[in-house]
């Protein structure tokens, strides 16, 4: 867990956020979000290159990178209003997947011990299971909900003769225990996989699997708030996994495995906001941005913005349960100012 800055790119942080090194638990003692990269791609089963999304997201702005960013929507500052810190990467060799998905677990696990909330820029799916699981050991195994935004149910077996891989950590993690099967929501399922055999074992374990056919004639909202329901039933909190494959990719282009058909990047803001705002999130992770694929990084700036929306939810949560005016999304932008 030695901070040595990203694996891959430049030393920089998110956003100018202060550094802090995982194994001195000092620099990070006051904490609210901890942000770890997870620059690894060695669970790809089509193209990688999601080794290069923590630097891709942690650079993806225009504006000054200076530990401050005013949300017009929410009216928080979440870098400034937040003690917001970023560990660097871990070290993820993608040659050995078990190791480095130990050492990510790891390394998630010390944020939550330390009462933060980690916020983990992936790297392809598969560090989903060190990621729900580090967090899970702290607050209880199969009482933390998972929300899941992508194109894929990710709850795949065997995948190259690997128990391991960015298609298999949602079965891995109920398979273990971290997560329970009927607290694991998915938003946004379409295309041809998997198979009917994986379809029956996702209904045996009683998970909700919202397929875009469904989004499409229910609406998101209406999707959404029935999943939460369900998400805070018998949980200590919420892990909220986003695949950016869960937008088409006329919008979100850098990515390994395009599925066409996917919701807006203006509907996965608006839902992942809903998430952190409404739900007690306890983890947070962004994958499968793979900038090699990418077109003037569109895509690295949704995984930045979701981020950002993430982290404003979270601010703006915090506020009014310390007794502020109730945050008002018809408020017109300009009104009390």
């Amino acid at each position: 867990m030695t901070r040595y800055g990203p694996m891959f790119g430049p030393d920089i942080t998110f956003l100018g956020v202060p550094p802090c090194t995982l194994s001195e638990p000092v620099t990070y003692v006051d904490a609210d979000i901890v942000i770890v990269g997870a620059p690894f791609d060695g669970g790809t089963s089509h193209r990688p290159g999601t080794r290069f999304g923590p630097s891709a997201i942690r650079q993806a702005c225009y504006l000054p990178h200076d530990g401050s960013r005013p949300s017009l929507a929410f009216r928080v500052d979440a870098l400034k209003d937040l003690r917001v810190y970023d560990a660097g990467d871990v070290e993820m060799f993608s040659g050995d997947i078990e190791r480095s998905l130990s050492a990510l677990e790891e390394a998630v696990h010390a944020v939550a011990r330390a009462g933060a909330i980690p916020i983990v820029l992936g790297g392809d799916h598969s560090i989903a299971l060190p990621d729900a699981t580090g967090v899970a050991r702290q607050h209880g195994l199969g009482r933390v909900s998972l929300v899941h935004f992508d194109a894929h149910a990710d709850t795949g077996d065997i995948e190259f003769g690997s128990l391991h891989g960015h298609g298999q950590p949602m079965r891995r993690l109920i398979e273990s225990g971290a997560v329970r099967g009927d607290r694991f929501l998915q938003i946004g399922l379409r295309g041809y996989w998997p198979g009917p055999e994986t379809l029956s074992w996702m209904a045996e374990q009683r998970m909700r699997s919202y397929e875009m056919t469904e989004v499409v004639a229910r609406g998101l909202d209406a999707c959404l708030s029935e999943a939460f329901e369900i998400a805070v039933d018998e949980c200590e909190g919420v892990f909220l996994s986003v695949d950016v494959d869960v937008v088409d990719p006329g919008m979100a282009p850098g990515t390994g495995t395009p599925e066409p058909g996917g919701l807006t990047s203006r509907q996965l803001l608006d839902a992942v906001r809903r998430v952190c705002y409404e739900l007690p999130v306890i983890g947070v992770d962004v994958v499968e941005v793979a900038p090699p694929y990418d077109h003037a990084d569109i895509t690295a700036y949704l995984g930045n913005r979701v981020v950002l929306e993430a982290l404003s939810a979270i601010a703006r949560r915090r506020r009014d349960a310390a007794g502020g005016p109730p945050w008002n999304p018809t408020q017109p932008l300009l009104d009390a100012r």
